[in-house]
């Protein structure tokens, strides 16, 4: 461990600091005091990269909803990856309906290709099957082959 860090203090290498998320939806959500983060970080092309929301539901989390990724570089669409929100639910232990009474759920998806090495305008977003945004949060976020 002490070698690992002492060759990055040597090649100048450090770890990027943990992205901060905002909301990016302009009205209420269905997951009030969302807390939101990805791991790894920077995402790695063709890996999974892990999304947690943490927070109350005020609903549950029900069929037909779907999980949307996008990506943009100066305000371009460069990434887009829409997901059934159930089927990565359930492929994460979290099959639907997800009651209301959980307060962390984590989901993994894999990174297709995404531009590397590039400070990305990233948006994750949520919509329950009864159309309600569960979450959105957007960050800057960068990509690379790990």
């Amino acid at each position: 461990m002490t070698l690992a860090l002492l060759s990055q203090a040597v090649l100048g290498q450090s770890q990027p600091a943990p992205p901060v998320f905002t909301n990016c939806h302009p009205g209420p959500t269905q997951q009030i005091g969302t807390i939101f983060s990805v791991n790894p970080y920077p995402l790695c092309t063709g890996l999974n990269v892990c999304m947690t929301a943490q927070g109350s539901l005020v609903v549950p989390i029900t069929a037909g909803g779907q999980l949307a990724i996008r990506g943009f570089y100066l305000g371009r669409s460069v990434y887009v990856d829409n997901q059934d929100l159930c089927t990565v639910l359930a492929l994460s232990g979290y099959p639907c309906p997800v009651p209301y009474t959980f307060t962390s759920v984590t989901m993994c998806v894999r990174v297709k290709s995404i531009p590397l090495n590039m400070a990305l305008r990233m948006q994750f977003s949520a919509v329950n099957g009864d159309g309600g945004v569960i979450f959105c949060q957007t960050s800057m976020l960068t990509a690379k082959v790990c």
